[in-house]
């Protein structure tokens, strides 16, 4: 049994606890930081195909590096408040080797403004937007293996009301008709391009124009057409008219292109790039019906559609 002390005898403090190991400390550390990230990671949103984030989780004194990955072949970035950068890697699900068969379309929104896009590749910089920079040439194309996306915010004394945004698309290019559309869209297609185009575009269509309005600022031209026979479109393009039994829509091709509103039944192909129906090849429609049975009298033609 222990003794009592006796009285006026003062005890020796208790010892301290020890102090924690340093892998306590470190750990305790890492948990904090990654706390902290985790409620700036909040305030980010992204899928596989589209990106959406706000430069303000960033201390203002650091210029901090985003990486956004996608895997879809179309979407969207939508930075607010832009400080520091965003890397945007496009990984779709295609084949290294077949990169170069690939084209990446950016088109930024309206009102983008706060940072520079540029093209990056083992660390050199191609600007394709200029903070700003609203000229009507809103599409930007470059080849996929060509480099990634690099977006710098630009310096600013207030980033209130700042977005910086584009749509993406990547696009192949592996055949003639996608080669017509993207390198020389105003030239008229060859029938090799035209039996290519009926077999691989987003629409096809038969119809007759009905009137063409030239956008200067935009620097595009709106043929509206009516259609009477629809082949294939990968949208709703076109729509039940109520005026007969057939379908109406839109078209839009380059104001240099220099396209008139004129008399005959013409296909229409092409494809569709950010939502609007762009123009690929566009023969007369007996034109298309001849150079179609002479492909198929061969055993020549790409694929089978009735040419009525």
């Amino acid at each position: 049994m222990r003794r009592a002390p006796a009285p006026g005898l003062l005890l020796p403090p208790p010892p301290p606890p020890p102090p924690p190991p340093a892998s306590l400390l470190l750990l305790l550390g890492l948990l904090v930081v990654l706390q902290e990230r985790g409620c700036a990671a909040q305030q980010y949103s992204s899928d596989l195909c589209s990106w959406k984030g706000s430069g303000l989780t960033h201390e203002s004194h650091k210029k901090d590096v985003e990486q956004v990955y996608l895997r879809c072949s179309e979407g969207s970035i939508e930075w607010m408040y832009p400080t520091g950068a965003l890397i945007i890697n496009l990984r779709p699900n295609i084949a290294s080797s077949s990169s170069k068969h690939w084209t990446v379309c950016i088109k930024p929104f309206k009102d983008s403004a706060g940072a520079n896009i540029y093209l990056e590749k083992t660390g050199e910089l191609k600007l394709l937007v200029r903070d700003g920079d609203h000229s009507p040439t809103r599409i930007h194309c470059f080849s996929y293996d060509e480099g990634g996306l690099f977006v710098e915010a630009t310096p600013q004394l207030d980033i209130s009301r700042k977005i910086t945004g584009f749509q993406y698309e990547l696009i192949n290019k592996g055949t003639e008709s996608d080669l017509h559309t993207i390198s020389a869209p105003c030239r008229p297609c060859s029938d090799t391009e035209v039996l290519l185009a009926v077999c691989t575009s987003d629409f096809v269509v038969k119809g007759t124009i009905q009137n063409v309005i030239n956008e200067e600022e935009q620097q595009d031209s709106v043929i509206d057409v009516s259609v009477n026979r629809i082949y294939r479109q990968k949208t709703k393009l076109f729509k039940t008219a109520e005026e007969n039994s057939g379908w109406r829509g839109e078209i839009k091709t380059l104001l240099q292109c220099g396209v008139r509103p004129g008399e005959g039944v013409f296909l229409f192909t092409g494809r569709v790039h950010f939502g609007e129906a762009r123009l690929g090849c566009a023969p007369r429609f007996k034109d298309f019906q001849r150079m179609y049975r002479q492909a198929k009298d061969k055993g020549l033609n790409p694929c089978e559609i009735g040419p009525d």
